[in-house]
């Protein structure tokens, strides 16, 4: 079996992997400006998709251009969140050259897809595939790929704790390679439960005091998991942007959640914002939590919500994951003062940061290749790559780290 890796390694975003030169394992792109594609000229016979986050599926559209129509596999959900993120980056850059395809090829996708639930295994470009749950979010899967001699194991992005909206992977199939991502194989996280108490009272002492709470989250999952956790405390929330859209996409589909009933009382539980008439500057005034996108501050409803509260000490900004280098909400956290919307401001209010990380950790990443310490481990979609590679085997791992372009021959 040969291994090409043409993004995701070494780094986080644009992973793609070929196999045999004929099946293609995501295809996404790198955040930035520019944004950053897979390297190579690739025309796979098929393609196999992990999960529905931009990293792993932002350029697929960018696969059926001209005469190529290659099968996409993926779940259900993932093929739903891969359509919806591709018309979002179309209305934002079509027709410019940071949009590496076109309405037409975004439309194509759907005459070539084909979903699959966990455990069904199917055949793609001359090899035997199956899904097994990851616990990312709704819909992301382990990757088991055979060529009747070979079995690889790419654990796209997973999680080994159980999450208010999906539960933890506990698949662990026999497998003779993994491909394992390492996005925090340096960091601890604070366990879940520590982390929602602490939030959780953070917000009620900021509504008490007539506050208002801004919660800059990505759409795809933490949105929808800050939203259980408000409603599992009775806290009154809105819910604006992206967001919204992949609440009800996600609802859909109460087979790959963990408690669909839970889902549905948080959909409840939540204020929808329309954003007309002022709305937005209206709620920024109460004292509420307003769950909103983008989670780095990148753009979204956040742009109006930011700067009418930023002034005053009492509200407070709670960013829910990492915020990379270079973003307004990685500059807010560090400084003080970010470009939102084209205004430099000066932020009073407070500014907190929680981890409610949907990776498993540095412990959780050693836990499940602990299933597969007879197997050598090819690390990728990670800053820490090489280290976590020589940490692997200084514990007795066959453990590498690619590197964008790198090729394996798997016996």
């Amino acid at each position: 079996m040969n291994v090409q890796f043409l993004g995701g390694a070494g780094e986080v975003g644009r992973s793609a992997i070929l196999i045999d030169e004929s099946l293609l394992l995501d295809f996404g792109t790198k955040t930035g400006d520019p944004p950053q594609y897979p390297v190579g000229d690739v025309s796979p016979e098929a393609v196999v998709v992990s999960h529905g986050h931009l990293d792993h599926v932002g350029a697929i559209p960018a696969l059926l251009s001209g005469d190529d129509r290659p099968a996409v596999h993926w779940t259900p959900p993932t093929y739903e969140l891969a359509m919806t993120l591709a018309r979002d980056t179309l209305k934002l850059r079509g027709g410019t050259p940071l949009c590496p395809f076109t309405r037409e090829e975004r439309s194509r996708v759907t005459e070539v897809s084909r979903t699959h639930g966990y455990r069904e295994p199917f055949e793609a470009a001359g090899h035997r595939v199956e899904f097994f749950n990851a616990g990312h979010i709704p819909g992301s899967a382990h990757v088991l790929v055979s060529d009747g001699e070979t079995r690889l194991l790419y654990t796209g992005d997973f999680h080994t704790d159980d999450q208010r909206l999906v539960s933890a992977t506990t698949d662990r199939p026999d497998a003779d390679i993994v491909i394992c991502e390492s996005t925090y194989a340096d960091v601890e996280h604070e366990p879940r439960e520590r982390v929602e108490t602490r939030f959780v009272e953070s917000v009620r002492t900021t509504l008490w005091e007539g506050g208002t709470v801004v919660v800059p989250a990505f759409a795809i999952g933490r949105t929808q998991e800050l939203m259980l956790l408000c409603a599992a405390h009775d806290i009154d929330c809105y819910v604006d942007g992206m967001g919204v859209e992949v609440t009800e996409l996600v609802r859909r589909y109460p087979e790959f959640l963990r408690d669909a009933d839970a889902m549905a009382r948080a959909k409840s539980n939540a204020r929808i914002v329309t954003g007309r008439d002022g709305q937005r500057k209206r709620i920024a005034s109460e004292p509420t939590v307003i769950i909103t996108t983008a989670g780095m501050l990148s753009g979204g409803p956040a742009m109006t919500y930011i700067p009418e509260i930023h002034a005053n000490p009492m509200n407070k900004i709670c960013f829910s994951g990492y915020q990379v280098e270079g973003t307004p909400g990685r500059q807010l956290i560090e400084t003080g003062s970010a470009e939102i919307g084209r205004r430099h401001l000066r932020v009073s209010a407070q500014v907190e940061q929680y981890d409610f990380s949907a990776h498993a950790d540095r412990n959780g990443l050693r836990s499940f290749l602990d299933s597969y310490a007879d197997a050598p481990i090819l690390l990728n979609h990670g800053d820490s790559c090489g280290w976590f590679a020589e940490e692997l085997r200084a514990a007795g791992f066959e453990a590498t780290a690619p590197e964008i372009g790198g090729e394996i021959d798997v016996p």
